[in-house]
Formats: structure tokens, sequence, C-alpha cells
């Protein structure tokens, strides 16, 4: 099981990163040209922040199965001064969390623009942290101690 979702948890994010980075490209386009917000835009949200939410359940499933993060939680105070671990065991995890509660609030906070360029604005404005939080929180395949792969398979 803990295989099967790491493998999944691989892939939905680069589906998630495709929907957020999509999402933010309709949002400052709309800003700036003043575009209109359409049933489109309203779709591409949803399934922006819809996508984000199922990768984060994945991702606390593997929280509590993962054989790091156990130890981690179990040997807290020899491994929090371990980078590798303790990125896992807490960084990852607190940092999306963040991501994902700022990608929400300002979704949340869109839908009640009025104006649709401050619906785009908005969008725009706290999708931007939102992926600069989430970019700093993946472990890329170039880190020092953080690395994994760009995908993983069954």
């Amino acid at each position: 099981m803990y295989q099967t979702l790491l493998t999944v948890h691989s892939l939905v994010r680069w589906i998630s990163l495709a929907l957020l980075v999509y999402m933010i490209i309709r949002a400052y386009s709309g800003w700036l040209t003043s575009g209109k917000f359409t049933g489109g835009d309203s779709s591409i949200r949803k399934w922006t922040i819809t996508s984000l939410h199922l990768q984060f359940i994945i991702g606390i499933l593997l929280y509590f199965i993962s054989p790091i993060t156990t130890y981690f939680i179990g040997h807290f105070s020899e491994t929090v001064g371990t980078r590798s671990i303790r990125f896992f065991g807490m960084e990852h995890v607190i940092m999306m969390l963040a991501a994902i509660v700022i990608a929400t609030i300002g979704s949340a906070r869109s839908k009640h623009q009025v104006e649709d360029r401050l619906k785009f604005k908005t969008l725009a404005i706290w999708l931007t942290i939102s992926l600069i939080l989430i970019v700093a929180a993946m472990p890329w395949p170039f880190s020092q101690a953080i690395s994994r792969p760009w995908f993983r398979l069954f």
C-alpha cells in the first residue's frame, strides 16, 4: 500500500502543479487585461483546488504509514537535527498544509468578489504564494539531502 500511495502521490503532484500554474497564468492574464471571469475559469479554479486537496489527503495518508515519518515521530529528539528526516517528518507537511490553506482561502475569497478583475487578482496573488510554498517544499531530484526522483512508478 505504501508504494502505491507514494506512486499516486508522485503522479498527482504533476497534475496539481499543471492545474495550479495554468490557473495562475489565467488569473494574471485576466487581471492584467481586465478579462471576463468565465465558467471555464471557475471550473479550472475548482479542479485546481480539488486536486490540491486530493494531493494533501494522499500525503497525510502517506505521512502515517511512511517509514521515514514513523521513525521521525518515534525518535523526534534524535532526528529533528537530521535534515533529510526532518524535511519529511515536519517541514514538507507543514509547508504543504500552509500552501493548501492559502490556495483554498484565495479560491474562496475570489468567489466573493463582484468584479471579474478582482476575482482574477485575488486568485493571482493567493495562488502565486501557494505555488511558491509548494515549490519550496517539494523534494526535487537536485536537492542535496532530500533528493527524490521526478516520477515514481509502481
